[in-house]
């Protein structure tokens, strides 16, 4: 009978899910940024891309103090946020619209990201594996800024750009209708005055 995994063995298989996740998302932020249509909101994706490279250095030096080679494990998890974000930039959206969808799908990632580090920061400690978890805490750090910075993006102009956006599109929308509407109108009353003066031409 096989032996029952441990708490360390869940904390590495943790790890290496996290190594392969990273490597990941800098594809993923790469066209990200370059998708986005706002300066700040391409320059917080550039910022973050070359955080995570940074962090995937720093995953090697958790896996060195562990004695173990740095390797990852297909991170299904990301990998499906991941293919959600493509299908986003795929979608026929208005420019500040996208930028939003940008910001949600970026939130998703930092999120997802956010709760495998601090998984991996209290197993760590919990095992006494101390430096690993001030590394891992550092990312952790970084994980939690990137996601402020995009709530901030999102709540200071481009989510608002964005609905304003949709509503300059409705009174446009509603513009043609009433140009179209008017000849019909027009063509209805021209009517109703020659059935008139048909009447009255009639009773003569």
């Amino acid at each position: 009978m096989a032996e029952a995994g441990t708490l360390q063995d869940a904390f590495l298989d943790e790890l290496r899910d996290t190594y392969d996740a990273e490597k990941q998302l800098t594809k993923a932020l790469a066209k990200m940024a370059k998708a986005s249509s706002s300066p700040d909101l391409r320059e917080a994706f550039e910022t973050h891309l070359e955080e995570t490279r940074g962090q995937i250095d720093r995953l090697d030096r958790v896996f060195e103090s562990l004695d173990e080679k740095p390797r990852g494990k297909h991170c299904d998890g990301i990998a499906g946020i991941i293919e959600e974000g493509k299908s986003i930039m795929e979608e026929d959206f208005d420019e500040d619209t996208l930028d939003a969808c940008l910001i949600a799908a970026g939130q998703r990632a930092e999120h997802y990201e956010m709760a495998a580090y601090g998984t991996l920061v209290a197993w760590a400690r919990c095992m006494g594996h101390e430096e690993a978890a001030d590394l891992l805490q550092q990312t952790l750090d970084e994980e939690k800024a990137a996601d402020e910075k995009l709530t901030q993006l999102a709540e200071s102009g481009i989510n608002q750009q964005a609905s304003d956006a949709m509503q300059g599109g409705d009174e446009e929308e509603e513009g043609e209708e009433e140009e179209e509407q008017q000849p019909a109108s027009r063509s209805r009353g021209g009517r109703a005055a020659s059935g008139a003066a048909v009447a009255k031409r009639s009773s003569r």
